[in-house]
């Protein structure tokens, strides 16, 4: 099929390899470059960049509304639109536009977590299981109906480890929906609109981690953090990033026996922070202006960790 692709981050990039190998891609859309990482420098996207490497057309309008950009999209004359993170509206004339219609991959098993974040989202609520779905788009906020679903398991899983799994499956989803597509042999189901749930952006300092919450809260924010939204603590007065923790079980709940909310203890190589409800075990931290390192490597940098006398708190925003 002849397809334009539209999509932003790496989930998408992922997910515009794999169609390119399958189907004729006349060009590729997404945001335009933008200030990204440390050196806050002007940064094309990952779909740009991949598009780029694969010898695609690569546009970055601002808005689809432009009535220039509809004329330019239609002469592409796709079969089909696919879309992925794209993080732009579609207005009707380009939903519209190809005759198979535009089809959406979704990181999520809809209708739960329609919207922006839905890895994070199904991580911080704590479910068992997410997915993805190729969705038929349509002018609501990713109500259209789906003909394709691929579930995972969230258990354990961080949110970069999960959106690269959704990415993969998502990928083969879109394939094979593409080819039902194609023959007429597709099957859409419609949303059940009692249970949709909406996954709203992360808000800045919402993963941050704070001794009033109980460690299995703390250990899925920690989960769902990145890069962009990390979580962050005041540990023995140090400012840190936390990469990777987890609620307390077997030897390391018993080492934690009997510590407070706020309190901090290193014992047996590990470093256990009290919290409202049991306590949250820090495997690897960043420390501000130093490299990420194990729970050891920092607990040996602050001094008078093992007396048990030194506190933690959620950072001032």
């Amino acid at each position: 099929m002849r397809v334009v692709f539209m999509g932003t981050p790496c989930f998408a990039a992922a997910i515009l390899e794999n169609l390119a190998q399958q189907h004729e891609v006349a060009a590729v859309y997404t945001r335009p470059d933008a200030v990204r990482g440390r050196g806050r420098r002007l940064e094309a996207s990952p779909v740009k960049a991949s598009a780029e490497r694969l010898g695609l057309p690569v546009r970055t309008p601002r808005s689809l509304r432009d009535e220039a950009v509809q004329r330019e999209l239609a002469a592409f004359e796709p079969d089909v639109v696919c879309v992925a993170a794209y993080g732009a509206i579609l207005p009707k004339e380009v939903l519209d536009l190809p005759r198979f219609g535009c089809l959406n991959v979704h990181a999520s098993l809809l209708p739960r977590w329609r919207g922006a974040a839905p890895v994070e989202r199904a991580i911080l609520a704590g479910d068992e299981e997410t997915g993805v779905c190729v969705m038929r788009m349509e002018e609501g906020l990713d109500t259209g109906a789906y003909c394709v679903c691929r579930t995972t398991s969230v258990a354990g899983k961080s949110a970069d480890d999960l959106t690269e799994e959704l990415a993969d499956l998502g990928s083969h989803a879109l394939l094979t929906a593409l080819v039902r597509v194609e023959r007429g042999a597709d099957v859409w189901t419609e949303q059940d609109e009692r249970r949709a749930t909406y996954a709203e952006k992360v808000a800045k300092g919402e993963l941050d981690l704070s001794p009033e919450a109980p460690a299995r809260v703390l250990e899925r924010r920690v989960r769902a953090s990145s890069a962009a939204h990390p979580s962050r603590a005041v540990v023995a007065g140090r400012g840190l990033t936390v990469l990777s923790a987890s609620e307390a079980e077997g030897d390391a709940r018993a080492l934690a026996e009997g510590l407070a909310p706020g309190g901090v203890r290193f014992v047996g190589k590990r470093l256990l922070l009290g919290t409202a409800e049991g306590a949250l075990e820090v495997l690897s931290c960043k420390p501000d202006g130093k490299q990420a390192m194990d729970a050891k490597a920092f607990a040996a940098g602050v001094h008078g960790i093992k007396d048990g006398n030194l506190t933690w708190e959620e950072p001032c925003v």
